[in-house]
């Protein structure tokens, strides 16, 4: 029960310190929406292409989000040295680590159905499988958030982590098939697609909404859920060799 109330302030003292400030808005809400705003005008298709896009602009929304939230809280409490403060709690590092990674994988969740909320007032989402949908964004969220916790962790200043981010993230906005079909892609580029989890989740994202999956929906979520289990565990590898040990 100590574990779990040290675990709830954590989270709590991560909400009013770093929750909702300008560079996690600007990242994780209007730069998505901006995104899709260019495809929606240079589509020129009007509201039909609203279903389509709509997938692409929730992943975008949660990959943002969560990194961007990452980057704050890990790299700043490194550079204050309070992280190092924090290790020194008398929880384990796996029920620490996920204290400190919970608020940013539900600030994702919460920013994937903004462009919903949006995208409701434009066509009829009544046909959306929200069975898929919603266990979709909550793999989404994690393995975005378990990314931005290796990145954070393995960097000194807050500018080197979103540098590093947006070296995985803008590469994902074109191979993941947010907005363009795998099957555009050159074959040499093809695997690379597949070697990252958000082309599972967005996958399952487009199924849910207008069209049927390119892969099976069990598997894409147990590639999904793997891929969140072991960037967890490389994050706590890493963190046990730079400060632990």
């Amino acid at each position: 029960m100590k574990a779990w109330i040290a675990c709830w302030n954590i989270l709590a003292k991560d909400m009013r310190a770093y929750y909702l400030k300008p560079p996690n808005i600007s990242w994780g809400l209007i730069f998505p929406l901006a995104w899709t705003g260019m495809f929606f005008v240079r589509s020129g298709s009007g509201l039909d292409s609203v279903p389509t896009l709509l997938p692409g602009v929730m992943a975008v929304s949660v990959l943002f989000g969560t990194t961007s939230m990452l980057a704050v809280t890990v790299t700043f409490e490194k550079k204050g040295r309070s992280f190092e403060r924090l290790l020194l709690a008398p929880i384990s590092l796996e029920l620490l680590m996920l204290s400190k990674t919970a608020g940013a994988i539900l600030f994702g969740v919460a920013n994937a159905f903004v462009p919903v909320l949006l995208a409701a007032f434009l066509t009829d989402l009544s046909g959306i499988n929200w069975l898929t949908l919603i266990p979709a964004v909550i793999l989404i969220a994690v393995s975005s958030t378990f990314i931005g916790l290796l990145i954070a962790v393995s960097v000194a200043e807050v500018f080197e982590a979103q540098t590093f981010s947006n070296f995985f993230r803008f590469p994902m906005l074109f191979l993941c098939g947010l907005f363009f079909p795998i099957a555009q892609l050159p074959v040499w580029l093809r695997p690379l697609s597949y070697a990252l989890p958000l082309t599972y989740g967005t996958d399952i994202l487009h199924s849910s909404i207008h069209r049927p999956p390119h892969l099976p929906l069990t598997l894409s979520f147990a590639l999904l859920a793997f891929s969140c289990i072991l960037l967890f565990a490389i994050s706590l590898q890493k963190i046990r060799q730079n400060w632990i040990s």
